[in-house]
């Protein structure tokens, strides 16, 4: 009686889940073909001539092909992966991309260990190096400066035309190269940011270019610490003369506004202190305008549509002496993740071909978090502290899941949805999306469209095969293109 009754009784044993390791030869395979050329290539500024070598070796089709080694023999599951800074849990399963993603922040942090001790050097009190209660007051003042979830910025018509002044310039002689765009960008950044004063202000476009250059070696170079430290300092009280005497529209003088900087824990959060983020993102914008227009120039199809909305918008402005603002404010948006599906947005088409060049050469190609607390990932419980990797770019162009995966073809932005896409991150999704998402679309689609109103692009280098695979690495600092005036 008494055995019967154990043996209905039992509960059966279920296996534990066991966490997926890589071997000794994945792990030496994941470092040399991912982990470390992401290290030399450089986090914060980009070592131009690693990456022309690396595009030269095809080092991204080795990255992709590690991670499809990983996924198909551990059957999709978390990797523990050891890299060059400790143990990384790599993402290979969309599944659980899509959790990442709706993790909150205070769970799943931005500021991994190797990315705070970089940044602290560039934004020692931005959002990015923030935490607690404190990050998310700073999260609350740059979302509302850089006015995420809207398409349209308030300030957008000032935008618009500093812009339009500068690729006035920009154009001349029938040959446009990076060198010159990103002079042209930095110079549209200094004036959004900071105001005229500071449009000129090479010194300062010196001094930041430096200190990314120290974040890349992640403080390693420990002798050159208090330089860099001292270097900041200049910077930000730099930063602060133009912030104080700013026009009104510019992002410094929205964040000097912001109620929160006049309140009580204002030095503390040290509203302008984004300045330095908002210049580096803003610098980005050269590299993805000169990546769309050679890739336009490769597809003349998709060029055609583009001048022609870009063609309309201009007409359609010029009949409309200047949007109202009424039409401003209707791009407003409660939710950052709707809001490209609204409708209200300028330039779609040209947004579209600035989201697909980033797509395909995004210029964050993997996101690292932390976790702030304990988390499970197939039954897998992880302590806090675990280092968490999504692989971005090669989920973006992973043809098992993304149709076209190596294509150019734009057009897959402006189906409905598209913006809550988790096969495509170009900006994040969730509480890490990136708030200055529609600002760097809004300045990208306009720098293209003034490019396009006066010209085609006739050619480029290096040349693209529209039909063929495009490459996985498209170094920005060869980009040449030919222009025609129309």
């Amino acid at each position: 009686m008494t055995g019967r009754s154990d043996a209905t009784t039992a509960a059966p044993s279920l296996p534990v889940p066991r966490p997926a390791r890589a071997g000794r030869a994945e792990t030496v395979r994941f470092a040399a073909t991912h982990t470390l050329p992401a290290f030399v290539r450089g986090a914060f500024h980009l070592r131009t001539r690693i990456v022309a070598a690396y595009s030269a070796l095809g080092q991204q089709s080795w990255s992709a092909a590690t991670l499809r080694a990983l996924r198909a023999r551990h059957g999709g599951a978390p990797v523990e992966v050891r890299g060059l800074s400790g143990r990384l849990l790599v993402l290979l399963d969309q599944r659980d991309i899509r959790r990442f993603y709706e993790l909150p922040v205070r769970t799943l942090a931005m500021d991994a260990p190797d990315k705070h001790k970089g940044l602290s050097l560039v934004e020692p009190t931005g959002v990015i190096c923030s935490h607690g209660d404190l990050r998310e007051e700073r999260r609350r003042v740059n979302d509302d400066v850089l006015a995420a979830g809207r398409p349209v910025h308030p300030s957008c018509r000032e935008f618009r035309s500093l812009i339009a002044e500068e690729v006035s310039a920009l154009v001349r002689g029938g040959e446009l190269d990076l060198p010159r765009l990103r002079h042209a960008v930095s110079r549209i950044g200094r004036r959004m940011v900071l105001g005229e004063a500071a449009s000129g202000d090479e010194e300062l476009a010196g001094w930041l270019l430096a200190l990314r250059e120290e974040a890349n070696w992640m403080r390693m170079r420990q002798g050159r610490a208090a330089a860099a430290e001292a270097l900041y300092a200049r910077a930000a009280a730099r930063v602060e003369e133009y912030a104080a005497q700013a026009e009104p529209h510019t992002l410094a003088a929205l964040a000097r506004s912001h109620p929160a900087a006049a309140g009580p824990d204002a030095a503390a959060l040290d509203a302008v202190g984004q300045a330095h983020h908002w210049l580096l993102a803003l610098d980005t914008v050269g590299p993805t305008v000169a990546r769309t227009l050679l890739l336009l120039a490769a597809h003349p199809a998709e060029q055609e549509a583009a001048l022609a909305e870009a063609d309309a918008g201009d007409s359609g402005r010029a009949g409309n002496s200047g949007d109202s603002e009424d039409s401003e404010d209707s791009g407003d948006s409660e939710d950052s993740e709707d809001s490209e599906d609204s409708g209200h947005a300028e330039l779609p088409r040209l947004r579209a071909c600035v989201q697909e060049a980033l797509r395909l050469y995004p210029i964050v190609p993997d996101l690292v978090r932390v976790t702030r607390a304990e988390t499970v990932w197939r039954g897998v419980h992880y302590p806090a502290g675990t280092a968490v990797l999504v692989p971005v770019l090669f989920h973006q162009r992973d043809p098992e899941h993304v149709p076209a995966a190596h294509q150019f073809a734009p057009g897959r932005w402006l189906r409905p949805g598209a913006a809550r896409d988790t096969r495509l991150a170009p900006f994040s999704h969730g509480g890490g999306r990136c708030p200055g998402e529609h600002l760097g679309l809004l300045m990208a689609a306009e720098l293209t469209a003034a490019v396009l109103r006066g010209n085609r692009v006739t050619g480029g280098r290096p040349v693209l095969d529209p039909a063929g695979p495009l490459p996985g690495i498209l170094p920005s600092a060869g980009i040449r293109l030919t222009l025609t005036g129309r």
